[in-house]
């Protein structure tokens, strides 16, 4: 009964023959049961009983309870408590060879073993317990934690753990917002735009109209170099070369995301809310990034600055998600998606100085606020009681 029963099936797909042969008598348990104690209760019986005998022609009827007191014991730790323990500690060990006897015996003793088992899942279902359903799978958070006490490897540990996440986060949880988003205005001078065009790294560049909330398209990077090989400053040439966008409604999963891409043959899209206002941006990459990590190392990156004292200067337009990641701490989720909309939802306001904030058991002091967002925060988690008993 303890026995793995994911390994099983692990090996039992291995042709391990011993793991065939229990994984047998599994699907029945009523009738592995049924044989294990027809053969434990008549073994604890008959040795009573031999007990007795013995007992009453050695001494007499008067030793008989003491035999019986001292049965009681023996079978106890020897035949219950000691074999089970070692049974439940090395599962494997005791059912693979167990199987040997179990499976003939099983077949000698199947017209008792039918029947006890015909009576017992009669009552069994009079008291309203189904035992035709089916064997329940395990949930994904569930896996989960069997994978974090895997002891797989830390890094693949994580990726594992990140295909799960991507049940769980939208498209707003890792899109680049819209006042973040670098984008060039098509109906301007083209010189500028070739100069913006070589300027920018992007591997998708937005162009707009007049202004960010009318996006026109992408040019990719491939599209780009053909762009910047053909030496001409033909603005028909940039429009043709543009890459109509593909509009995500928020609040789109990642999985689902994910599958839009694949079935759109698109790397990036245009997040918009219910009125068909930009959102932000998301691309193929932040949705591979929730799986593999950050896929390069940004050693100029200063988003997040551990200080002497054990605060963190913090970037205000980063993710609470990418913190969390980070540094590993548990703000909030499910409120404002970037640091910023999280404080100013806690202060109910747009503080006009900087403020102290608390939130869930972490301590914010805001360093600049400008243009009604919050650029720089200090940051410190509190230690709870249990953190401060451990110290």
């Amino acid at each position: 009964m303890a026995i793995n029963r994911y390994r099983l099936k692990h090996l039992a797909k291995e042709n391990n023959k011993s793991a065939k042969r229990v994984t047998k008598l599994l699907r029945r348990t009523d009738r592995l049961l049924g044989v294990i104690l027809i053969g434990n209760n008549f073994t604890h019986t008959l040795g009573t009983a031999i007990a007795t005998v013995i007992a009453i022609r050695v001494w007499d009827e008067s030793a008989v309870l003491a035999v019986t007191v001292f049965m009681t014991i023996i079978m106890i730790i020897f035949a219950e408590v000691m074999p089970k323990t070692i049974a439940a500690l090395r599962p494997e060990s005791i059912a693979f060879p167990s199987s040997y006897f179990l499976k003939p015996l099983l077949k000698i003793l199947s017209p008792l073993v039918s029947l006890v088992s015909w009576i017992s899942n009669g009552v069994t279902k009079l008291i309203g317990i189904d035992l035709e359903e089916a064997e329940k799978q395990l949930t994904s958070e569930e896996l989960k934690t069997i994978l974090e006490s895997s002891g797989i490897p830390e890094n693949q540990l994580n990726m594992l753990l990140g295909v799960f996440e991507m049940d769980y986060l939208s498209v707003n949880d890792v899109m680049i917002p819209k006042n973040e988003i670098e984008g060039i205005d098509i109906n301007g001078d083209i010189e500028k735009i070739e100069k913006e065009i070589k300027n920018n790294d992007f591997s998708y560049i937005p162009f707009y109209n007049d202004n960010i909330e009318n996006i026109v398209g992408f040019l990719g990077a491939n599209e780009k170099a053909e762009y910047i090989g053909s030496e001409s400053s033909d603005k028909e040439l940039l429009k043709s070369l543009i890459v109509d966008p593909l509009y995500v409604p928020e609040n789109t999963s990642l999985n689902n995301q994910l599958k839009n891409f694949q079935k759109e043959k698109k790397r990036v899209g245009v997040i918009v809310d219910e009125y068909g206002d930009v959102e932000g941006l998301i691309t193929l990459r932040d949705i591979i990034q929730i799986v593999v990590g950050e896929l390069s190392e940004d050693l100029g990156n200063t988003d997040i600055m551990p200080q002497a004292d054990g605060t963190f200067l913090i970037d205000g337009s980063l993710m609470v998600r990418e913190i969390n990641r980070r540094i590993n701490w548990e703000l909030p989720t499910n409120g404002p998606k970037t640091l910023s909309g999280l404080l100013l939802e806690s202060a109910q306001s747009i503080p006009e100085a900087n403020v102290g904030i608390s939130i869930e058991g972490y301590r914010f002091e805001t360093i600049l606020i400008k243009d009604n967002v919050v650029k720089l925060v200090k940051g410190l988690k509190l230690q709870t009681e249990e953190e401060e008993d451990d110290d």
